[in-house]
């Protein structure tokens, strides 16, 4: 999420990771953190309107701005890793330290919002300790193989050779936080969030191929790195990455469309529980790994192309990620749960993203104001300081 040093931060990575966060705040905001209460309208239009933003909205972003940031998870170690070999250090230690620091903003994280990310990328992360030095090609087939999602794949032929076979696998579920997420009690709230809606996030991530997913971005991440497919410090280096993310473009923008219409044929045909729900985490993770490297390609190519003068605005804010997912979900339990100003009761989709809208410019213009004054954002400063504890690392 932050690079240790300034002069290995690219632009485009940070503009990118900026446009992922705005995607999850938006999202996070018509879904109600969560808390899926929603008032009834008695307006066919607005209705219409609110059916259609949450189409479009999950249509962009659901499945794919998370996976842009696993990606760049992978790159950040990269770089980290990089500017720790430069100094002649091995940053395996230091690594592992951050991951457990990051444990720990995932756990604060989730007293407020029972669906965070950051928990389930402090365990999966240290998928890059065992294979940081292997090969490029022994990461790129470790990559894919994770992509395939094996052990949906296993369960697919359960489900073929026993017909019967349909086991329970959601064990916790969010819809039992939902009380507390409507009661008025802060206390209540947080005891079932750390708890009950931690397990059942943790849980929804195993089920629906979340697990595989991400280790298998924070893998190819680090391939990408290695590679130089994000490199634009020169026009050598750029004419190459240009290259590599036009040939993505024109490889992951068909298969997108194809998964998307294959997807729907082949759940049409699959009636048997447990191969269907399988079948629909495989080809949902292909779909949206497609449609998410058509959106970063198109992004990096356009702000290449136009020096970055559209896309630069969002640099502070994705430099600051750590800080702004964690205060989207402080201010968003607020805003939206029973404790607070419960606006699940008043705030439709449209009227949601109208104020996610709202709340993601006043994290932008705090981000900008921040760094006019401040090197790295205020929980990026802290996890800087705990990393690199009893060393002296600008």
């Amino acid at each position: 999420m932050e690079n240790i040093q300034k002069k290995e931060r690219i632009l485009a990575i940070d503009a990118l990771r900026g446009f992922a966060v705005m995607g999850i705040i938006l999202l996070h905001n018509i879904e109600h953190f969560n808390f899926y209460s929603f008032p009834e309208t008695s307006s066919p239009t607005l209705a219409n309107l609110d059916q259609t933003l949450w189409d479009m909205l999950f249509f962009l972003f659901s499945g794919k701005a998370y996976a842009i940031f696993a990606l760049l998870f992978g790159f950040t170690f990269y770089l980290q890793s990089r500017s720790a070999a430069k100094r002649g250090e091995d940053f395996k230690g230091r690594y592992m330290w951050r991951l457990v620091l990051l444990l720990g903003f995932g756990f604060v994280n989730s007293l407020f919002f029972p669906g965070e990310i950051l928990v389930l990328y402090a365990i999966l992360g240290f998928i890059l300790v065992p294979v940081r030095h292997w090969k490029n090609r022994s990461l790129l087939i470790l990559s894919v193989i994770l992509m395939l999602q094996p052990v949906e794949w296993i369960k697919v032929v359960c489900g073929w050779l026993s017909p019967d076979y349909a086991p329970r696998q959601i064990i916790f579920s969010l819809g039992d936080v939902y009380p507390q997420l409507g009661g008025d009690s802060w206390w209540e709230m947080v005891k079932m969030n750390f708890t009950i809606g931690q397990l059942a996030s943790l849980n929804w991530a195993w089920c629906y191929g979340r697990v595989f997913q991400t280790c298998a971005l924070f893998v190819l991440g680090l391939w990408m790195g290695r590679m130089g497919y994000f490199d634009s410090s020169s026009e050598t280096a750029l004419g190459r990455s240009r290259n590599f993310w036009t040939y993505v473009l024109c490889f992951s923008l068909p298969l997108a469309v194809v998964f998307y219409f294959v997807k729907t044929f082949v759940f049409s045909l699959v009636s048997q529980p447990l191969m269907l729900d399988s079948l629909k985490t495989i080809l949902n993770s292909w779909y949206n790994f497609c449609f998410m490297l058509t959106m970063v390609s198109v992004f990096l190519l356009l702000f290449w192309m136009g020096k970055g003068k559209i896309q630069k605005i969002l640099v502070p804010y994705g430099r600051m990620s750590l800080t702004d997912y964690i205060m989207q979900s402080v201010i968003g339990s607020f805003l939206y749960f029973g404790y607070g100003l419960a606006l699940h009761q008043y705030c439709g989709t449209t009227v949601s993203l109208c104020v996610g809208i709202v709340f993601f410019l006043l994290q932008l213009a705090f981000a900008h104001w921040w760094f006019r004054h401040f090197k790295r954002g205020p929980l990026e400063t802290l996890w800087h300081k705990l990393t690199w504890l009893g060393k002296t690392v600008s």
